[in-house]
């Protein structure tokens, strides 16, 4: 049975790779953890985006204007997929091939831009001590989009993206997103304990039965 969305291992170091992780592409048909705005909700406030008053306030938008809910919900999922297009054609396979489509990602960008902009108009300015800060989520039905098109442009913007990796799916790892903070850089797998380990261990197997059969 597939984890609950609070369950879900939390790897990318920044919450919209970890957004990008709520979809799971590999194997038969992906699995969606932000299954509905509730899942949506329960993420937002476990990796940082929403406290849990602010949830509380989107929550009774939504249930006064479901129809703002599935559109909300809609507008994070087309965010996380532009940035999953966009992350991809950042990476270098070991072969030194691009792991994306860069003509996908120019497009994504676009859209990522119109989501940013839209969330940008909704925004306000707020005197911050010594400085002035930009503040998404003025409108509860669009918090927590808002929210999330601000956290993307922040780590397009802010984040060494040839520290972006690929948990490598040809080894045996799982796909997942994440921000190598590595003082080597050298980080390979989403979490050693998870992907790191059973690669590890079937490799360990695979040598063992090898060197029976070389011996018998």
């Amino acid at each position: 049975m597939p984890l609950d969305v609070s369950q879900l291992p939390l790897v990318g170091g920044h919450p919209v790779l970890d957004l990008v992780n709520t979809l799971e592409r590999g194997g038969g048909s992906p699995h969606d953890f932000l299954s509905d705005s509730s899942a949506l909700l329960r993420w937002s406030v476990r990796v940082g985006v929403l406290s849990d008053v602010e949830a509380d306030q989107v929550d009774r938008a939504w249930c006064d204007e479901p129809a703002a809910a599935q559109a909300g919900l809609a507008a994070v999922r087309d965010i996380r997929e532009g940035l999953h297009l966009v992350l991809l054609a950042t990476i270098t396979d070991a072969d030194g091939a691009t792991a994306g489509d860069p003509v996908a990602a120019g497009a994504a960008l676009v859209a990522l831009h119109q989501r940013w902009s839209g969330a940008a108009a909704r925004a306000r300015f707020v005197l911050d001590s010594s400085r002035v800060l930009l503040t998404y989520g003025t409108v509860p039905t669009m918090l927590v989009p808002d929210r999330i098109a601000g956290a993307a442009l922040d780590v397009m913007l802010t984040a060494d993206l040839t520290r972006v990796r690929r948990c490598p799916v040809r080894e045996g790892g799982c796909g997942w997103l994440f921000l190598d903070q590595s003082r080597s850089g050298s980080r390979r797998w989403c979490r050693m304990a998870d992907c790191g380990n059973v690669v590890k261990a079937r490799r360990l197997t695979e040598r063992r039965r090898a060197a029976r059969t070389a011996r018998s």
